[in-house]
């Protein structure tokens, strides 16, 4: 008898399994839940691809959020608890992405995420994160559409709606720009936000945008729209896309005698544009919000824990941001006096005067960050150095 009812109750069981399974998968990708925090530990997920073509972005950020998770555990944790980073590789896909960051919520139980570096991923990580309730903080993101999904949504970046206004102004008053081309990548959701930021800030600015050009990622050829650019003899080429198509633009550029530079955000920020534009590199500039050079005290002591860490290597901007991201988040904890994320998200949203090492970072009303300096980089001798710190208005 009593062997007939264990029976019984294990075939329930199993059928009661296969029929919520079932139920699941009819409804399609698993609801993220809301995440149960282990005792002794604060567990903050990574979000973003550590193969693929973004990696480069990807892998600097997780360097630097474990260098802070370690930084925090050897003073003792937070509020008691140490620090755990949880990783994942997206490969730069938008439903892995996705997927990520249901397993980081619903399986791992993190409290927070910092991540994606691409403005697209955070898009899509966004409001699986908002639902959750779990805060996500990109380190990268700087297009728009990102905060918009909740408020448990921030970002430590330098906004391109910030820094593109400063940058025209240093072009027009400093360097003397009056005509600019502009490429854009139009199936890349962060390059068609960029673009359209460049050319509301060109307004009214004294910079003609004489020539508008359409690419697509992926592509090889572009000697049509270099062709188009070259009769129009621009001061600079502006591309709003990332460093693989940057470069091959450039070297078509050179080839056929465009003597303009480009211009990019932090999309071309990476030793891969150089390696892959070679010569045709030079001169080229990225504006970020983090640059080694001139550095602040906080700044300068990351900069030696990282050189030291990494065979006397120097930190990009990805991994001081994802520093930051992880820092921040321990900050609000900390000034909350508890994990939840519930809670934490408010003092979160309250962040001023931040002193990161990737610079000041206010948290404004609408979660949106502003952060000071805009850092100019160009390409010199085969390396990304500093041309110039503009200041950014905190009010």
């Amino acid at each position: 008898m009593n062997v007939k009812k264990s029976t019984v109750l294990l075939l329930s069981a199993v059928l009661a399994l296969s029929v919520t399974a079932g139920c699941k998968k009819k409804e399609g990708a698993p609801t993220a839940e809301a995440p149960k925090a282990a005792a002794d530990t604060i567990k903050i997920g990574f979000l973003g691809a550590l193969t693929g073509d973004v990696a480069m972005f990807g892998k600097p950020t997780l360097e630097g959020m474990k260098m802070a998770a370690e930084d925090l555990n050897a003073a003792g944790g937070v509020l008691g608890k140490k620090i755990e980073i949880v990783e994942a590789d997206n490969r730069g896909d938008k439903q892995e992405g996705a997927s990520v960051t249901q397993k980081l919520i619903s399986r791992d139980n993190v409290i927070a995420i910092v991540g994606d570096p691409t403005t697209g991923i955070t898009k899509v990580a966004a409001p699986i994160a908002q639902k959750a309730q779990v805060v996500l903080l990109s380190a990268g993101a700087t297009g728009p559409g990102v905060v918009e999904n909740g408020d448990f949504i921030f970002r430590n970046t330098l906004l391109d709606s910030v820094a593109i206004p400063a940058c025209i102004d240093y072009f027009a008053n400093e360097l003397k720009y009056k005509k600019v081309a502009i490429i854009t990548s139009d199936n890349n959701d962060y390059s068609v936000g960029f673009s359209q930021t460049f050319r509301d800030a060109a307004k009214g600015k004294g910079i003609t945008i004489v020539a508008d050009e359409k690419v697509k990622d992926g592509d090889k050829d572009f000697s049509g729209q270099v062709t188009n650019i070259k009769a129009k003899k621009p001061d600079v080429i502006f591309f709003s896309g990332y460093y693989t198509e940057g470069a091959l633009i450039m070297k078509e550029a050179r080839k056929q005698g465009v003597k303009a530079n480009m211009f990019g955000g932090d999309g071309l920020f990476s030793p891969e544009f150089i390696k892959l534009g070679g010569t045709a590199a030079e001169g080229s500039m990225s504006a970020l919000g983090f640059a080694p050079e001139q550095a602040t005290p906080e700044t300068a002591k990351f900069i030696e824990a990282f050189k030291k860490k990494f065979n006397g290597a120097l930190p990009g901007l990805f991994d001081a941001q994802g520093y930051d991201g992880v820092m921040m988040i321990a900050d609000a904890i900390k000034r909350a006096n508890s994990t939840d994320p519930k809670v934490f998200k408010t003092t979160m949203a309250s962040t001023k005067n931040f002193q990161g090492v990737s610079g000041t970072i206010t948290i404004r009303a609408n979660r949106e960050p502003i952060k000071t300096p805009l850092c100019l980089l160009a390409v010199k001798d085969g390396k990304f150095v500093l041309k110039a710190k503009v200041p950014v208005k905190m009010d």
